[in-house]
């Protein structure tokens, strides 16, 4: 089973490139942002240091390749990972809740209602534990027993993120995390459509407006590839190689890191 280092396409394309060269070699920078463009999960973060408009230098680590220099900021080896002040930290929801913690003066991507937090705190762990690890089973899955139940089970995870959306964004009329955490997955809904008979009309028309229109947001372009080269990646998963580690954690039945 080939492990996907060498052969991976290595730099962002398209609108996400052009990011990548306006947040490289600069000195100023706030943030350090260890990166590998074709991940979901550091996706997220990207589209939390646009939102904000936090200043960072954007460099591409190849998770794959597990560079005992990168080790040292991310033990797990894996993407996101950020070095703020001097100091590493890694996985995505605890850097994205990080940024708002550390620069209180840019755009929140939280409300200020302790009670609307929990909300949005409710709703990442949604994400975490009922749509994303539907996502990966029905993307993996060869065979269409268990890609049935795998679809089923993420019609009704969306359509219950659905319910919770209180406007053009989750939370209402501004962005929130609650967004930013699912929406790289909105993105790449096109490969279940694609490959897994996946169907967006069984979400529910709340989850289904908020995918269209999430897809189109500046932040989400602007940290998106080409298509052409997500096919690489994805093709692995569509025939259950892949050797992620949320590749890994499905196939096991374990837990996504």
């Amino acid at each position: 089973m080939a492990i996907p280092d060498t052969d991976i396409y290595p730099t962002a394309t398209g609108r996400a490139l052009e990011t990548v060269k306006n947040h490289q070699n600069s000195s100023e920078a706030d943030i350090i942002f260890y990166a590998g463009w074709f991940c979901p999960f550091v996706q997220r973060v990207w589209i939390a240091l646009e939102e904000k408009g936090i200043s960072y230098e954007y460099r591409e680590e190849n998770p794959y390749h597990k560079d005992p220099e990168f080790l040292k900021i991310s033990p797990k080896g894996l993407v996101p990972a950020i070095i703020y002040q001097g100091q590493p930290i890694h996985e995505s929801l605890v850097i994205l809740e990080f940024l708002e913690e550390a620069f209180p003066n840019t755009k929140p991507l939280l409300p200020s209602s302790p009670y609307a937090r929990s909300q949005i705190r409710l709703a990442l762990d949604h994400i975490s534990k009922s749509i994303l690890p539907s996502f990966f089973k029905l993307l993996q899955s060869q065979d269409t027993h268990t890609q049935s139940l795998a679809r089923e089970s993420l019609y009704k995870a969306f359509s219950q993120f659905g319910e919770g959306i209180k406007g053009d964004y989750w939370a209402g009329e501004e962005i929130s995390l609650a967004d930013i955490a699912l929406m790289p997955w909105a993105g790449r809904l096109y490969i279940l459509e694609e490959n897994r008979e996946f169907d967006i009309e069984r979400t529910g028309e709340k989850f289904k407006g908020w995918a269209q229109r999430i897809i189109k947001h500046p932040a989400m372009q602007n940290t998106s590839s080409e298509r052409e080269h997500y096919a690489q990646i994805y093709g692995r998963y569509l025939c259950d190689e892949a050797q992620s580690e949320a590749a890994k954690a499905t196939r096991n039945g374990g837990v996504i890191p």
